[in-house]
């Protein structure tokens, strides 16, 4: 794990503030104490169900809890929008939508990949203005990779700025879509990408072109809020069929994530 001084020689010249390389060492410190020691180590009675098939772990409450906790102490004034925390109370989500300075926090995005031994999870962080996303965190603690945003000063995998690069064309100049997997939307679109069963994981991978679109059907704040930052910065687009952008805000769905503002658009209408 990067220490804190070496994060923030960094991260300095990207114009990142300080405060948000503290807050991926609060990921990764959170990640190293109350996650990692669990992954795959996980015994019957630490994996709960919240709703049939929504499984919750130890780790995830107590993870969210700790983020939580130096959240609030840093920024007393904002609201903090955790999954668990909604889950146990649903009338936070219902504050989001009239909150001004908020955040959302994610302490396992990928739950039922950490409790089955993939490494394919994350601890996501978004901080929002009302129904813009300012800052975005995405720390894959099993594959020690992070993602940041900041609106405006790009986003970066460690100390590589990112962009998506153009989509892939044959020879008579038709669209050669990455991942052509899963059901069809039918006309001439590939077939329905299938995620990595996490956002944490797919935006990233949307990011780095190793898909061109994914359409979701849940749309939780923490799930998408971090995640659609970071394709933004790097030139990508979240938003909804009628070609509306996303907002965190909303519980509208279906929600598609793109890796141009094309591909959004010839995706949208299918949808």
């Amino acid at each position: 794990m990067k220490s804190y001084r070496r994060c923030v020689d960094n991260w300095i010249g990207h114009s990142w503030t300080v405060q948000t390389a503290q807050v991926l060492e609060l990921l990764q410190d959170v990640a190293e104490r109350i996650v990692r020691p669990r992954f795959r180590s996980l015994s019957d009675e630490q994996v709960m169900e919240k709703n049939p098939g929504d499984l919750v772990t130890v780790a995830d409450r107590e993870a969210e809890v700790a983020i939580t906790e130096v959240l609030r102490s840093a920024y007393p004034d904002a609201l903090i929008v955790g999954e668990e925390a909604v889950a146990a109370d649903p009338a936070i989500l219902g504050r989001a939508g009239s909150a001004g300075h908020w955040f959302t926090v994610d302490p396992i995005d990928g739950t039922k990949n950490f409790v089955h031994g993939s490494p394919d999870h994350a601890l996501m962080v978004a901080e929002l203005d009302g129904p813009t996303v300012l800052r975005s965190w995405i720390w894959q603690p099993e594959h020690q990779l992070a993602y940041v945003a900041e609106r405006g000063a790009g986003a970066w995998c460690g100390e590589r700025r990112l962009a998506i690069g153009p989509v892939r064309r044959e020879p008579d100049g038709r669209t050669s879509w990455r991942r052509e997997v899963g059901q069809s939307l039918g006309g001439d679109l590939p077939p329905l990408s299938l995620t990595w069963a996490s956002c944490g994981i797919d935006y990233p991978k949307l990011v780095e072109a190793e898909t061109d679109y994914i359409v979701y059907g849940g749309t939780m704040p923490w799930d998408h809020a971090p995640g659609s930052l970071l394709l933004a910065e790097a030139g990508g687009v979240t938003g909804y069929p009628d070609l509306t952008l996303y907002n965190p805000t909303s519980l509208r769905k279906p929600l598609i994530a793109a890796g141009s503002q094309a591909i959004f658009e010839q995706v949208a209408p299918k949808v």
